[in-house]
C-alpha cells in the first residue's frame, strides 16, 4: 500500500519532456481536481495521526462530547464555502498570502507568512510526525517507543518523497486513496471492536453494552462532576462552554478552515466555483461521520479496559499499553484496539499509512 501511494504521488506528478511545472501546475493542480478530490483531499489534510489517535483518547477519557468540534466543523465548512470561496476564486488566488497582501500589504503578507510557517514546522509538523511514529510504534512494534526515531524519519522522507516534487496533484490524489483507507478501515475496526466486547460476540449487542455501560460517555453536554478521566480529573474543563461555542470557537474555525493555506489550497484547485462549493459541502458531510470513527474506538477501549461495577479504571483492570510511570496514556486506545483485534493484513493495508497524513 505504501509503494502503491507513492507511486500514485509520483505518476501524478510527472510532467512531459521538455516541460516544467508553472505556478498554477504546482500549487494549483493545474485547477483540475473535481469536488470529490476536493472534498476528500479538505478531510486527509485535517484528520492525520495526530486527529485519529487523539480523539480516540479524549473518547477513552471524555467521550462523545468531543466531536463538538467535530459537527461544529462541519457547519464552518459551509459557511467558508457560500461566503469565503466565492471572493478566493474570483481573484484567482495561489495561496492565502497572496490574498493578504492584495487586502492589506506586502508587509503584513511576509510577517504572516513566517509565522504560519514557523506555525506548521513546529506545532503541527511535530505533533503529526510525534503520533504517527507512536501509532507505529504501537501497531508495528512493542509500544515501548524502540521505533519513535526510526518512525519520525521515515515518515519524513517518505512524505517528501512525492510532496515537495509534485506539489498539490500529488497530494491532493494519494489524500484520495488514504481518504478511503481511513473511512473503510475504520468502520472496520469499530465493527471489530464491537463483535469482541462480549465474550459471545454480536456488533449490536456490543454496541447496546457500550451504551449500557457508560452512557454518560454518550452525553454532549456535560455537569461538572459528571465524567471524570483515568487520571481524575474532572472532563467538563476539557470542552469548549456554550460561551465558547457560540463565540470565539467560531474564529478559530473560520481562521482554521477559510484561511489555513494548508486546507484551503485544495478549494482553490477546482476547476471552477461551483465544484470548490461541491467539493466543501462534501467535506461537511464526511465530518459528521468522522466521529464514529475517531472517537467511538476510545469509548470502546474504555468499556474494554475499565472495571465497570465501580466505574473506575484501575492499573490492575487495563492492558498495561495504557500504563506509563503510573499515569493512564489515553492516547494508546485506538493503537491498542488495532494492533489486539484487527488481522495483521488490515492493519497492513487500512493502518499502517495511517501515520503519513
Amino acid at each position: 500500500m505504501l509503494v502503491l501511494i507513492l507511486g500514485i504521488g509520483l505518476y501524478v506528478s510527472r510532467t512531459k519532456k521538455g516541460e516544467t511545472k508553472s505556478a498554477e501546475d504546482y500549487f494549483l493542480a493545474s485547477k483540475s481536481l473535481p469536488w470529490w478530490a476536493i472534498g476528500a483531499s479538505l478531510i486527509a489534510a485535517n484528520i492525520s495521526a495526530e486527529q485519529f489517535i487523539g480523539m480516540s483518547g479524549s473518547g477513552f477519557a471524555i467521550g462523545l462530547a468531543i466531536a463538538s468540534y467535530e459537527w461544529m466543523a462541519a457547519i464552518t465548512l459551509l459557511i467558508v464555502g457560500k461566503y469565503f470561496l466565492p471572493i478566493f476564486i474570483e481573484k484567482g488566488l495561489y495561496t492565502i498570502p497572496e490574498f493578504v497582501e492584495k487586502r492589506f500589504s506586502k508587509d503584513l503578507k511576509t510577517i504572516l507568512a513566517i509565522f504560519w510557517i514557523a506555525l506548521f514546522v513546529f506545532v503541527n509538523l511535530t505533533t503529526v510526525l510525534y503520533l504517527g511514529a507512536k501509532a507505529m510504534d504501537t501497531i508495528i512494534g512493542n509500544g515501548d517507543e524502540s521505533l519513535m526515531w526510526i518512525s519520525i524519519i521515515g515518515l519524513s522522507m517518505f512524505a517528501a518523497a512525492y510532496s515537495l516534487w509534485g506539489g498539490l496533484s500529488a497530494v491532493a490524489w494519494t489524500d484520495v486513496i488514504q481518504v478511503v483507507l481511513l473511512v473503510v478501515g475504520g468502520l472496520v475496526t469499530v465493527i471489530i471492536a464491537l463483535d469482541n466486547v462480549l465474550p459471545e460476540g454480536g456488533v449490536f449487542a456490543g454496541l447496546a453494552h457500550v451504551y449500557e455501560v457508560v452512557p454518560e460517555k454518550f452525553s454532549m453536554i456535560l455537569q461538572k462532576g459528571e465524567i471524570l478521566t483515568p487520571n481524575g480529573k474532572d472532563a467538563w474543563w476539557d470542552l469548549p462552554g456554550v460561551w465558547v461555542l457560540i463565540g470565539g470557537m467560531w474564529v478559530a474555525n473560520i481562521y482554521y478552515w477559510g484561511f489555513n493555506q494548508y486546507i484551503i489550497q485544495r478549494t482553490l484547485a477546482a476547476k471552477s466555483l461551483k465544484e470548490s462549493q461541491k467539493g466543501i459541502a462534501f467535506a461537511a458531510f464526511l465530518k459528521l461521520i468522522i466521529p464514529i470513527i475517531v472517537v467511538l474506538p476510545g469509548i470502546i477501549a474504555y468499556v474494554m479496559n475499565v472495571d465497570v461495577t465501580s466505574g473506575i479504571v484501575t492499573a490492575a483492570s487495563v492492558d498495561p499499553t495504557f500504563l506509563k510511570d503510573g499515569n493512564f496514556v489515553n492516547d494508546n486506545a485506538a493503537p491498542w484496539l488495532i494492533s489486539k483485534y484487527v488481522p495483521m493484513g488490515l492493519k497492513v493495508l487500512f493502518w499502517l499509512p495511517l501515520p503519513l497524513r
